[in-house]
């Protein structure tokens, strides 16, 4: 029965209105008593779930709003005030139902991800196709993929190329072109084009599913605001319950106490953080940025400093062998194919820069190596075709007890000033070739430290396992505070706690894999999504789902309006609770009027909310303006 009656809650509504609407006919007609009688029955049937939500809240020891209503009803009723009764009911639900409306609005990013996963997937099973739902699609499974077409599944291209759309996952409207070998993801849009690929993550596995996850958890989680409002509430509503008892002793007009008790109550201050936090939420997930909840949208705008890794964090993070320079009797060649192989143990963005570029030159690598260590931050130790290889900075060498001859480390200074991370290899206790690998700075890295520094953030600074010259050379172009090179992992951890203990609010930017105990460190850990979704995913507070920097700069400037957003509105609710209870206590307001304003102010404060979904759409279409220009 109860719920059957909140299905109807609609219904009733719109069947109170109908009713309130026939009494003021029936008072101009002079129908007095068929008027009383609609307002009565007006009241009730608006009253009935308004007293079933106050009497669930009582069984659980909780103040509800509907609770207050419920006893100025019954007391408006008591006091043979139909009309008051009958329009407070009638504005309560009408209000809760505008409230509805207004709140789904606020999650319609989380309904439009939602919408885009796909249903169907063809397959090919034993040689045929088949279409089949997308649960049924498992790992290992070779999927179709034609022009129209939604990936159903997170896999690899084996056959094919096409241009996708991959607004659902990074929030980048323009096409990615993708071929053999590429990574697809589930819910993107093959524009033009036809792909084969072999699934690889299905189901609630994929990346796609996972970011809904992350989105409806993240809606959910309240900010320090909000938990403080909850709180006030509890106490802040039998409260209010308390002074109308004593505005009652103290003049004797009950009127004049329930008409204080219905405008006390909170509705506003409850629903104006919230609405601001979903919103902000949803905004982010709309423009490929994942935020972790109210709380991480508190700590990120109260962020002054920012910590940056290098190498796929301000650089592209494809890195590409600029130069090989061999030493002794070795071919380089013969060199490139034994420390490919040797790398091929190593997850390390520069080692699999190496294993590309042997296979690009289309070097035969099959041996596994054997006795592999690998030093993190430094390199790693392997022996290939009975060879002992190590592979990777001057420290590496050093520990290895491995002598670097001056001309070899005059030529890497060389490389390293000229903008390269050199790579020492050894072979047999001596160094015999220096790899020259280059990464690029993002295009977007100067508009985005600079939108950065304009909404305050105060200092920037990049920690990075490479070299000083290196280092140095992208710090000067980016105009960066500080940086720090040739630093291991655990010196990345040390230098935040650091910052931390110094009085800093600090964010830590990186790939979300070699940089992930850094990254948990720091206040507001942010990692590129695309080098490594599930890590970072798991890691960070807050996810670039499309690896731009300038998804960063509208995370913060957003974390910062959605916080703005919730202070106006508690502010407004605040502020105008006490300018009703001051005109009530003057006289100049009563029950149903103040009511329409208290419902008045409920969906203002939603509204105010709603226009978060907005933020930034103004300035992203400058900047895609911009690109069109430069095109």
């Amino acid at each position: 029965m109860i719920m059957f009656i909140h299905k109807q809650k609609k219904k009733i509504t719109f069947i109170a209105g109908f009713l309130l609407v026939l009494a003021l006919v029936l008072h101009f007609t002079g129908h007095h008593d068929m008027r009383q009688l609609a307002l009565i029955v007006a009241t009730v049937i608006a009253g009935i779930p308004i007293a079933i939500k106050a009497f669930q809240a009582a069984r659980m020891r909780a103040f509800s709003i509907e609770l207050l209503v419920t006893i100025a009803v019954i007391g408006a009723l008591f006091i043979g005030e139909y009309v008051e009764s009958a329009v407070v009911t009638f504005l309560f639900l009408f209000g809760d139902y505008l409230e509805a409306r207004t709140l789904e609005k606020t999650r319609s990013s989380l309904r439009e991800l939602v919408d885009l996963a796909p249903q169907e997937a063809v397959v090919i099973r034993d040689g045929k196709s088949f279409t089949v739902p997308v649960e049924e699609v498992e790992e290992g499974d070779r999927v179709i993929i034609r022009t129209g077409g939604k990936v159903p599944v997170d896999g690899r291209i084996v056959t094919g190329q096409a241009s996708l759309n991959e607004a659902a996952i990074t929030g980048e409207s323009v096409p990615a072109l993708k071929e053999s070998g590429d990574k697809v993801f589930s819910s993107t849009i093959l524009d033009t084009g036809y792909i084969e690929i072999i699934a690889e993550k299905v189901g609630d596995d994929t990346t796609f599913a996972k970011i809904i996850e992350l989105v409806e958890e993240a809606q959910e989680s309240k900010s320090k605001t909000e938990k403080f409002l909850n709180k006030f509430a509890n106490i802040y509503t039998p409260a209010v319950v308390v002074l109308s008892v004593l505005v009652y002793i103290l003049t004797r007009d009950l009127h004049l106490a329930i008409t204080f008790l219905v405008i006390a109550c909170p509705g506003a201050l409850i629903i104006g953080a919230p609405v601001s936090s979903v919103a902000g939420i949803g905004n982010g997930a709309k423009h490929g940025v994942l935020v972790k909840g109210g709380e991480v949208m508190d700590r990120f705008a109260n962020v002054d400093t920012l910590v940056f890794d290098k190498t796929g964090t301000l650089t592209k993070g494809k890195p590409e062998v600029t130069d090989i320079h061999v030493f002794g009797n070795y071919a380089e060649q013969e060199l490139l194919a034994w420390v490919a192989e040797a790398e091929t143990a190593s997850e390390h963005h520069l080692g699999q820069t190496i294993v590309k570029e042997a296979k690009t030159r289309g070097l035969d690598f099959n041996h596994d190596p054997e006795d592999v260590k690998v030093i993190k931050g430094n390199g790693l130790a392997a022996t290939v075709e009975g060879r002992v290889l190590v592979i990777g900075n001057k420290k590496l060498m050093q520990a290895k007890n491995i002598i670097i001859p001056a001309a070899v480390e005059q030529y890497a200074i060389e490389r390293e000033k000229a903008g390269n991370t050199a790579i020492i290899a050894a072979v047999d206790g001596k160094v015999a070739g220096i790899f020259s690998i280059a990464d690029q700075i993002r295009d977007d890295a100067v508009a985005a430290l600079g939108e950065l520094r304009k909404n305050g953030v105060k200092k920037m600074i990049m920690l990075t396992g490479d070299n000083k010259h290196t280092a140095e050379l992208v710090a000067t172009k980016l105009g960066l505070d500080e940086f720090h090179a040739e630093l291991l992992p655990q010196d990345k951890v040390a230098y935040v706690k650091q910052l931390k203990e110094q009085g800093h609010v600090v964010a830590m930017a990186g790939d979300g894999v070699n940089d992930a105990p850094a990254i948990a460190t720091a206040d507001i850990g942010v990692a590129m999504g695309e080098g490594g979704t599930d890590i970072s995913m798991e890691t960070a507070d807050v996810v670039l789902m499309a690896d731009k920097l300038m998804q960063f700069s509208h995370a913060y400037s957003l974390s910062k309006a959605t916080i703005l957003n919730m202070k106006q509105n508690t502010a407004f609710a605040v502020g105008t609770v006490f300018i009703l209870l001051i005109g009530v206590l003057m006289g100049s307001i009563h029950l149903a009027s103040g009511m329409f304003v208290h419902e008045a102010s409920v969906l203002l404060v939603i509204l105010n909310g709603m226009r978060l979904m907005g933020f930034g759409r103004k300035s992203s279409l400058l900047a895609r303006s911009a690109q069109s220009a430069l095109a």
